[in-house]
């Protein structure tokens, strides 16, 4: 079996003497061939060679970003290629994911240990009984550029926070849980509670405006504050289609009920008068009237005024 590892060496959770372990490991199992993403976008260009050369599997060892990346450069190679079909496995290496990143929510959503070392086990046993598991995924579609999401994207408030914090980022600091909430406090405190800029419509959906905030999940947990999973749509899953909770109120009074209810584990959906919420669904677009951050896969992707989300069942395999 021929497997490309894409390595990020910035990977917050991994130093140098532990990738050699992981690496070594891999290398015992599997034909490898090692790779060091090296800026951005360069994970998804390294994966679509991978698939063009034709590999049995592309390997990741970083966060939520360089996972995303790779997932896009596999179904989007750069030598053109077919669109996802209801076989996922034609033409399409298998994807293997140990966790390298502060969040890690696509690997923890698999059932993967959060630790590197931990998960490098579980996938060696995966490889070794060739054990695989078809996820769907999410694509966001603006402009005519499209992007597929693992297992969540945003427009709103969420991103706000994510671009408030990558720029603490930029300046040397750790993007850790603490961080995550601080800024969303602080960022909270600041935020138009008045205007909200957001409409929902779809097929077969009735339009509802009036939205200052939208998260859209292709799995649960959300994300996760520390070892404590969010879970603003608890019904979503890798086998069905989108989710989405929307929120109509910003405002205290309003919020406070529904932070308590997400940060709760629960399998009702959160309640409240002025929340949106989707459940399954294969398209729906996001409209606003002003231009709005927009987030993927906790990647902050700039401001947008219009971006069409849809489902792509069966569109991976990933040895897990």
């Amino acid at each position: 079996m021929r497997a490309m590892l894409l390595v990020n060496p910035k990977a917050t959770t991994t130093n140098a003497r532990t990738r050699d372990v992981l690496i070594r490991a891999l290398g015992a199992a599997v034909e490898l061939t090692v790779e060091q993403t090296a800026y951005r976008g360069h994970a998804a260009t390294l994966a679509a060679t991978a698939r063009a050369k034709g590999y049995d599997v592309v390997a990741v060892l970083g966060g939520d970003g360089t996972i995303n990346e790779t997932v896009n450069g596999l179904l989007n190679p750069v030598n053109g290629g077919e669109p996802p079909g209801d076989d996922p496995s034609t033409g399409r290496p298998a994807l293997v994911v140990i966790p390298g990143g502060s969040a890690n929510v696509f690997a923890r959503a698999l059932g993967l240990p959060n630790e590197p070392v931990e998960a490098t086990g579980a996938v060696l046993e995966a490889l070794r009984e060739n054990r695989r598991r078809t996820v769907g995924l999410g694509q966001a579609l603006w402009n005519g550029e499209s992007r597929y999401f693992t297992f969540c994207s945003g427009m709103g408030y969420d991103a706000e926070v994510i671009r408030a914090v990558e720029g603490l980022r930029g300046t040397g600091r750790k993007a850790t849980p603490t961080r995550y909430v601080n800024t969303a406090l602080r960022h909270y405190l600041a935020t138009d509670k008045r205007h909200p800029a957001m409409r929902l419509t779809g097929p077969g959906i009735p339009s509802v405006g009036g939205m200052f905030m939208a998260i859209i999940t292709n799995t649960s947990p959300w994300t996760y504050i520390g070892s404590k999973p969010v879970t603003p749509t608890p019904w979503s899953g890798f086998e069905t289609g989108l989710d989405l909770l929307g929120l109509q109120r910003m405002g205290l009074v309003a919020m406070a009920p529904v932070i308590r209810q997400i940060l709760t584990e629960r399998d009702s959906l959160p309640s409240g008068r002025h929340l949106v919420q989707l459940h399954d669904e294969a398209e729906f677009t996001l409209t606003a009237s002003r231009p709005v951050a927009f987030q993927l896969d906790g990647d902050y992707l700039g401001e947008r005024e219009s971006v069409t989300f849809r489902s792509t069942p069966n569109a991976l395999q990933v040895l897990v």
